[in-house]
């Protein structure tokens, strides 16, 4: 997998070299707030809207990963996984055989 971030990662990196584009602000460019865009809105569009809003920016990191498994966990999950897998692979051998 490690080879795969790499190579992803130098890809991206050859194609940023290929971009041009500089972004810069038209001179009539308008700063909206996202409360300009709910106020016009009327009824159930309007009470979406501003339902919606961030009100403050979140303390919880972007990503929380839950815990690893304990090791007799792991185990009796993989387990499950390999007989959803076997179920899923005698179905798809009843199908084709059956047609």
């Amino acid at each position: 997998m490690d080879y795969v971030y790499d190579y992803m990662f130098h890809l991206l990196n050859q194609y940023a070299k290929l971009l041009n584009f500089k972004p810069s602000m038209p001179r009539n460019a308008v700063e909206l707030c996202s409360e300009a865009m709910a106020c016009p809105a009327k009824g159930v569009w309007n009470r979406f809207m501003l339902d919606s809003l961030e009100d403050s920016p979140s303390n919880a990191a972007p990503c929380t990963l839950p815990p690893s498994y304990d090791p007799p966990s792991f185990k009796a999950f993989l387990q499950e996984k390999h007989k959803a897998i076997e179920a899923v692979e005698t179905w798809e051998n009843e199908y084709w055989g059956n047609h």
